[in-house]
């Protein structure tokens, strides 16, 4: 009798527990050991000896990383079940590589080391992960606020320009700081927007899909409709102009473009756009130093008044020799010489990573960064509601289009803009806000599959 009600409750337990959350953990294991691994890699390699300081950068991230997955078996239990590990994953990547490059700066006698830190913020941006699963159980609610986002999101932008608090650090006025402690708020912001133009484009959905006047053959909506493409053309020129960023000029634009055709249908929104977009980046490049310089870098970088000259293509080419050193298989996690590379541990860590782990590693690398965004497609694709769907989608584009920039820049496809590669690249700012979008997405494939059950 106790083995029929042994059997009888097996499938009852399976069943409380979806198999994206046991699936999960499976790969959280998995990862750990390779995180482990890459962390024992480096250390035989440059130090030829293990030590036990590895475990300061391998546990404290792996426990955060479970504290977010009892947080989804919790309080989220049909989330996406890839999302969490492919993210960690490359967090962990990230990790070993610079602390890869601390090594190598305290060979050569440095101080200015960074892994430790970026420790300790990873397992930050996880938490506040589990903070916004915790907090935010129905995605809807954030359509009560999208006007409340979106102004949000003008401060946030704004910061960096004001007086006394606002920073410019490598040419860019992208941060804000007090005392020894800074912050991109334009990260923060990134996350708004996408919360605004979902809440903005459902509520606007009609008039901008309506059928304007037709020019040459085209169908033109009304002026008013227009609107608001204008409006954040000028809005991304003016980053570009105050802030002197380039990549995050794109990236605004870029999401809102991308938002509005998922919400209209209407192609002539992304044509018209990309259109802006080139126009107002050539005329910048001609009005603007700093600009013509970073496409005078890219066109030619090996010419030597672009290599020597400051802010040039030194910095290019180096990463370009790296990845070429690195062949198909790479050097070998810790036999490299990424500490080469200018700003190796953050602008040109896919560089880094390139040169050690060859093609075969770069080629995983955006695997991933592609199932991440894949999932996120997912997400919205299964949503019944528009808002929710517009935001997934919003979300993941963020990060496929910065991964995008910035892999095309490191290898030489685009101009290089000064954005992070997601999750890999030391800095807090980054670090808070790809894992906060990686809480939403969390939060958004939840509540989907929950509506399709239900």
């Amino acid at each position: 009798m106790s083995n029929v009600s042994l059997t009888s409750a097996i499938p009852l337990l399976l069943k409380a527990v979806p198999r994206s959350r046991n699936f999960e953990a499976v790969l959280l294991f998995w990862v750990a050991g390779i995180h482990a691994f890459a962390l024992s890699q480096i250390q035989l390699a440059v130090n030829q000896v293990m030590s036990w300081d590895m475990l300061l950068y391998w546990a404290p991230p792996t426990v955060s990383a479970w504290i977010l997955h009892y947080v989804l078996r919790k309080y989220a239990l049909n989330a996406d079940g890839l999302l969490l590990p492919l993210a960690f994953l490359l967090n962990g990547l990230g990790i070993a590589m610079i602390y890869r490059l601390d090594l190598a700066e305290i060979t050569r006698g440095g101080t200015d080391l960074f892994a430790e830190r970026q420790v300790w913020l990873s397992c930050f941006a996880m938490l506040i992960a589990a903070v916004v699963v915790r907090l935010i159980p129905n995605p809807l609610t954030l359509r009560r606020f999208p006007y409340l986002a979106g102004a949000g999101a003008v401060i946030l932008l704004m910061l960096p320009a004001a007086p006394v608090i606002g920073r410019t650090v490598n040419g860019a006025t992208l941060w804000v700081g007090i005392g020894e402690l800074s912050f991109q708020p334009g990260e923060i912001a990134k996350i708004l927007l996408a919360i605004f133009f979902a809440g903005y484009l459902v509520s606007r959905k009609g008039p901008l899909s309506e059928i304007g006047s037709r020019v040459l053959g085209m169908k033109i909506p009304g002026a008013k409709d227009l609107g608001p493409v204008l409006l954040f053309w000028v809005a991304s020129i003016g980053v570009l102009v105050i802030q002197r960023d380039l990549g995050t000029s794109i990236l605004y634009f870029g999401l809102f473009l991308v938002m509005i055709y998922t919400a209209t249908g209407r192609a002539f929104y992304v044509g018209i756009g990309m259109v802006m977009m080139i126009t107002g980046a050539l005329v910048a490049s001609r009005l603007f130093d700093y600009v013509g310089s970073r496409f005078e870098s890219w066109l030619n970088p090996l010419s030597q008044e672009n290599y020597t000259a400051a802010g040039g293509s030194y910095q290019l080419v180096q990463g370009l020799f790296g990845m070429a050193h690195g062949d198909v298989i790479g050097s070998g996690l810790g036999s490299g010489f990424p500490q080469l590379i200018p700003l190796a541990e953050s602008d040109f860590i896919f560089a880094a990573l390139g040169e050690e782990l060859g093609l075969a590693g770069v080629f995983a690398i955006l695997a991933i960064y592609l199932l991440i965004v894949y999932r996120g497609l997912r997400v919205a694709n299964t949503h019944q509601d528009e808002f929710s769907k517009l935001l997934a989608l919003g979300l993941a584009f963020v990060i496929g289009l910065q991964v995008f920039i910035v892999c095309g820049g490191v290898m030489g496809l685009l101009p290089l803009t000064g954005l992070t590669t997601p999750f890999l690249a030391a800095g807090g700012s980054s670090l808070l806000a790809n894992w906060s979008i990686i809480g939403l997405l969390l939060v958004l494939s939840d509540s989907s599959l929950k509506r399709v059950s239900a």
